[in-house]
């Protein structure tokens, strides 16, 4: 999909380029920050409802033992039976703690962002989100940044440390991917959210809390989806910005391809150029939508430019409510 190579009322990003925050000591300074802001959402609204949202909902196998009236027999372990000659039953204990995989899309296209943040920054803010309330509430938690590969997989652990690992790991992303015109490798990155989804069953055999966080600008991965959600709990994130749907009349205009890197210019004037564009844009977004429905997944949209705790904070509660 075509977007632009500018972003519209982006002018903070002059300031806080790649070139700009280059060292060390000004990428602690910025993981501070995003520590700080991310750290108020949690303490404010997201612990208590993480807790309800999650805690409990995996099962870890525990032993067998012979069957006794009243037990269900769906639980009859029938590979046990058969050598014993008698049923026995499967015991399970509730899981004590949750993991947490954060699955995160860093193709070209998240560098796009109209409302004063690109959809990469928003990302960032809301993974940190994520996996601070993973921490506070003495979870693990991992990340897997993907685009058309696996660009950086980092296994689920405990700790505040582990929790600023993950951040640093965003933003130092972020920052040397940036659509700032001075890395044009930045935009030859593709999606290929199959990939990062059959990575995600070869590395962790046992049951996880998925964020799966993009734009969803890809296709062909449905059927490595469907596998997926029946191990895993997996919550799509679908991010998104406003031009994206509502394309401004500003006359010709030149865009790249974030993702392949080409160009094209663009009469933005022509309102059936516009109509067709956002047509096209629906018609991508109405199918991602219906390929959730068809799955049972219940997908949390965001967009540049919006706070999201308030959206995030609903959805732990529908969870809870649908438990």
């Amino acid at each position: 999909m075509i977007m632009p190579w500018f972003s519209w009322g982006r002018s903070k990003q002059a300031i806080e380029s790649p070139a700009n925050e280059s060292s060390t000591a000004q990428l602690m300074r910025r993981i501070r920050r995003v520590q700080i802001k991310t750290s108020h959402k949690v303490d404010d609204l997201l612990v208590g409802r993480w807790h309800s949202a999650f805690k409990g909902r995996g099962m870890e196998f525990e032993e067998v033992r012979p069957y006794q009236v009243g037990d269900d027999v769906r639980t009859i372990d029938w590979n046990v039976t058969a050598r014993a000659g008698e049923p026995f039953v499967k015991l399970f204990r509730e899981e004590r703690e949750t993991s947490v995989i954060l699955l995160v899309d860093v193709s070209g296209s998240q560098n796009f962002g109209t409302q004063q943040q690109s959809k990469a920054e928003l990302v960032t803010e809301f993974a940190a989100t994520i996996a601070m309330s993973a921490i506070k509430n003495n979870d693990k938690v991992g990340l897997t940044m993907f685009s058309d590969k696996i660009e950086k997989s980092i296994p689920t652990r405990q700790g505040s440390r582990h929790a600023l690992r993950i951040i640093r790991e965003l933003l130092f992303w972020q920052d040397s991917h940036s659509n700032s015109g001075q890395a044009e490798s930045a935009f030859n990155n593709r999606t290929d959210i199959q990939a990062a989804l059959e990575h995600l069953g070869r590395t962790n055999k046992r049951r996880r809390v998925v964020f799966l966080i993009s734009d969803f600008q890809n296709s062909g991965y449905e059927k490595t989806l469907r596998v997926t959600r029946r191990k895993h709990d997996v919550i799509p994130v679908v991010v998104g910005d406003q031009r994206e749907f509502q394309w401004p009349s500003v006359g010709m205009i030149r865009l790249r391809d974030p993702e392949s890197g080409g160009m094209v210019d663009i009469d933005t004037n022509s309102r059936s150029t516009r109509n067709q564009i956002q047509s096209i844009m629906r018609q991508q977004s109405e199918a991602t939508d219906e390929m959730f429905r068809r799955m049972r997944l219940e997908p949390l949209r965001l967009m540049t430019g919006e706070d999201f705790v308030d959206p995030l904070a609903k959805y732990f509660q529908k969870r809870h409510a649908q438990a």
